[in-house]
């Protein structure tokens, strides 16, 4: 995703990169039966319960109530080791509903963390007046803000400083920065043992510790541009795309192997953001050169078809009640949505006199649409009940991967916070 306007004619190609982003009531009875306490996550430690288990127990009813049942004991069976069992099967955004906030996150004051790449700032916002609180400084191309697997850390990746740094969600301040190389995107496993670094200089898919951020397999990427992902209802596999090369490659989480690659069948596709339905059964891929966003069954990875949403399809964010995916077109300022259950477009908002909404999410009550302007060097702020525009905030330059925080979620998949 570039950081200067795009030219739709004329896609861009790894070469041209430079310096602006050379890379550039579910009851708790039945839950614990589920959990039968043997599922320990591996990458957190022998010596103290997983975190995600002493969340759950302690969830309030809003977050286990999401749920309508829970999955039966052979589905928990087929979940990749050490992943937190689904809150219901047909919905893997159960947990994310209006205001039910992790006990890990619940005192952590609400913000908006925006990553401005040319400026090698973070900006931050205070939700409840739409005003800039602080600007503070980071690494070289700051790209996007991801909230770790735990919920205790923001981390921001500074693609062409090589390294992450770490920012307190409590305080809102950074740490001291970590050293990563070509930390375009950050993702994390669902059972919380890795992060998954999208090296799309290096080309290459880095999976390292998910707390010390050690290198534990880099994986090449066989493609150009390895930018985005999400996961598999089961965890068990995850699906990337490559923006300059126009693949997509399914890998396997596990064995930490690509088990699958294929074009998209578009000359010039650029995919960008990749978001699985609610009930597992279509991958949704946007392409800002295809104008809309490519569907797709994860398991057999089938041929995509393309659903056409407007210019420059860039993000895509789930509904607070799993109804609705909301595409942001950065081409042409206006955001699309979807309703999951028809595969139908509804609505298309436009934001008066323009923009280029790019990347960010949605607040934890489910009525703000947040989004940075990539090109325009400011924030939108868009009612989720309507379209309308709220607030259109001034930021630093090239605003990219926009983190809405806290979130409803019992963990983080990583991007700019995909939660389940």
């Amino acid at each position: 995703m570039p950081t200067s306007a795009p030219t739709p004619s004329a896609p861009r190609r790894p070469a041209q990169r430079s310096t602006r982003r050379r890379r550039t009531p579910v009851a708790l009875a039945a839950l614990a039966a589920l959990l039968g306490g043997s599922l320990l996550l591996s990458g957190c430690g022998a010596s103290k319960p997983p975190s995600w288990q002493a969340a759950v127990a302690a969830a309030p009813a809003a977050a286990t109530g999401a749920a309508t049942r829970t999955g039966t004991a052979d589905s928990a069976a087929a979940l990749l080791p050490g992943m937190p069992p689904l809150l219901n099967p047909d919905d893997l955004y159960a947990a994310d509903r209006p205001g039910a906030l992790s006990p890990v996150v619940r005192g952590y004051p609400s913000r908006i963390y925006v990553p401005n790449t040319l400026s090698d700032t973070v900006t931050v916002i205070d939700p409840a007046t739409y005003k800039v609180a602080y600007t503070f400084t980071v690494g070289h191309e700051p790209q996007h803000v991801v909230p770790s697997w735990d919920l205790k850390t923001l981390w921001v990746n500074n693609d062409l400083g090589n390294s992450l740094t770490p920012v307190d969600p409590m305080t809102g301040r950074p740490g001291k920065p970590v050293d990563v190389h070509d930390p375009y995107n950050l993702y994390f496993t669902p059972d919380g043992k890795y992060a998954v670094v999208m090296a799309s200089n290096d080309h290459a898919l880095v999976f390292r510790d998910a707390h010390t951020m050690k290198v534990v397999k880099s994986v090449p990427s066989q493609c150009a541009g390895v930018n985005h992902a999400d996961f598999s209802p089961d965890g068990r596999y995850f699906i990337v795309s490559c923006e300059f090369s126009g693949d997509l490659l399914k890998v396997d989480t596990a064995k930490m192997e690509i088990i699958a690659k294929q074009k998209i069948p578009l000359d010039g596709s650029m995919p960008q953001d990749v978001k699985i339905s609610p009930d597992g059964k279509v991958w949704y891929v946007a392409d800002m050169m295809a104008n809309g966003v490519w569907e797709l069954n994860g398991d057999t990875f089938s041929k995509p078809t393309l659903l056409r949403t407007g210019a420059g399809a860039h993000g895509l964010y789930v509904s607070r009640d799993s109804k609705y995916l909301y595409v942001s077109n950065r081409g042409e300022g206006s955001v699309s949505v979807l309703d999951f259950a028809t595969g139908k477009l509804v609505h298309k908002w436009q934001i008066p006199g323009g923009g280029s909404p790019d990347m960010g999410g949605v607040s934890a009550d489910g009525k703000v649409l947040w989004l940075s302007g990539r090109y325009n060097s400011e924030v939108y702020a868009m009612s989720t009940e309507d379209g309308h525009l709220i607030a259109r905030i001034p930021v630093g330059d090239g605003p990219h991967g926009l983190c809405v925080y806290p979130q409803p979620g019992r963990y983080s998949l990583g991007h700019t916070g995909v939660f389940r």
